[in-house]
């Protein structure tokens, strides 16, 4: 019976280590890269301590015979399994895919800013037949790091035939606009400057702006920094105010400090991929060690083919100190919209309602974020004639979305 426990214990601990064996090479590749080891190196040595843990685990886990022949059957399972599992984890790590991914073509109209800030910028610029409006509307994409010129800018030329000059871009890191070769550069601040430039470039006074998900956010922003050049504010679908608060739901099927730059909407955006693979699950651990090694490890085109999105899309964007303070102090009129089928939380909006003084909402119990309603939305607010507003405290009847 003591055997029988021995034996049942030894199998149980050796289990414990196989399920431990990639934390602890994950361990060691982010150990090593914060200290400024090469990819190289970085790499090779946390495979090497995946194995040697792996190879302890199933020492443990394969009882030891007692037959002299039964002792070198059970090496040669050993080192078969170690070495398959060792030959195929490595191959999987080290071995970048193919790169399949090509720059994308230019959208109609498209041109590129060069800013002071040192970002380049794909933008269109959509021109009304007779421009009657003094402040231009820019239209601010989501994500972060999610961007689609060409769709945005075919939807908001339904503006100009009003008379405003509307300007599409796509944020640093993002669609067509440039990348950082170091990914410690990208965040909510960075995004408030650029924006700022394109205003001096564009020489407007006042911005209209027309901000979705995480561009609500950015708007929020660059209203508190920069209240006076904000003319009107309509926030679609706000990503959080503080982007800890609350992640994505999940997608509709119809319709920073170097040693953590991630946050929760980083690890949402990873649940909502395809399985991690040993490679991802190294660049994931990289990104929370150190961004730069995670940059050099597996190219801008690699994680945006596997994410979806590229690093702007996981580099943090905090809301920075004393926003809603300066929210609070805000005249500018805002605008909330939220969709039956909004994949933001309701709370979101609520907060956001909450910290502008001369915020309402709209709700759209139909369509969708680029439909005729929402567009009729838009043009009423922006052109000061009534909206139909929402005054509950909670979501209405019907609505489908987070709470």
């Amino acid at each position: 019976m003591r055997a029988l426990a021995r034996r049942a214990g030894r199998l149980l601990t050796g289990l414990a280590i196989l399920a431990l064996s990639p934390i602890a090479g994950l361990a060691a590749l982010a150990g090593m890269a914060t200290i400024g080891a090469p990819p190289d190196v970085f790499a090779v040595t946390g495979l090497a301590v995946f194995a040697s843990v792996f190879f302890l685990g199933l020492l443990l886990c394969v009882p030891r015979p007692r037959p002299a022949w039964g002792r070198w059957l059970r090496a040669l399972v050993i080192l078969s399994v170690e070495a398959a599992v060792v030959w195929q984890v490595t191959a999987a790590t080290l071995h970048a895919p193919p790169d399949a991914s090509a720059p994308l073509p230019a959208v109609a109209g498209q041109r590129e800013w060069r800013l002071a800030t040192g970002s380049e910028l794909a933008y269109v610029r959509l021109a009304p037949k007779r421009a009657t409006r003094p402040d231009p509307v820019v239209f601010l994409h989501g994500g972060p790091g999610t961007a689609d010129l060409a769709g945005d800018s075919a939807f908001l030329a339904g503006l100009t035939a009003d008379g405003y000059t509307v300007y599409a871009y796509d944020q640093l890191g993002a669609g067509r606009s440039a990348r950082l070769t170091d990914p410690r550069g990208y965040g909510l601040p960075r995004d408030v400057a650029d924006l700022e430039a394109v205003r001096q470039e564009i020489g407007a006074r006042r911005l209209i702006l027309i901000g979705h998900d995480y561009g609500a956010r950015l708007a929020a922003a660059y209203l508190a920094e920069h209240p006076d050049q904000v003319a009107k504010a309509v926030l679609t679908s706000p990503a959080p105010l503080d982007p800890s608060e609350t992640p994505l739901s999940p997608p509709e099927t119809s319709s920073p400090s170097t040693s953590s730059p991630l946050i929760s909407e980083a690890a949402s955006l990873l649940a909502r991929t395809r399985p991690l693979s040993p490679r991802l699950l190294a660049v994931y651990t990289l990104l929370r060690a150190d961004p730069r090694a995670a940059h050099a490890f597996a190219g801008d085109r690699e994680v945006e083919a596997a994410y979806g999105s590229g690093y702007a899309s996981l580099a943090q964007r905090a809301a920075p100190d004393g926003l809603r303070r300066s929210l609070a102090a805000s005249t500018v009129p805002a605008l909330i919209v939220k969709g039956v089928h909004d994949r933001r939380t309701w709370s979101a909006a609520a907060d956001y309602r909450a910290a502008l003084p001369r915020a309402e909402l709209a709700y759209l119990a139909a369509g969708s974020y680029r439909g005729k309603p929402y567009l009729n939305v838009l043009r009423a607010f922006l052109a000061g004639r009534p909206v139909r507003t929402y005054d509950g405290g909670g979501p209405p009847p019907g609505y489908l979305g987070p709470r």
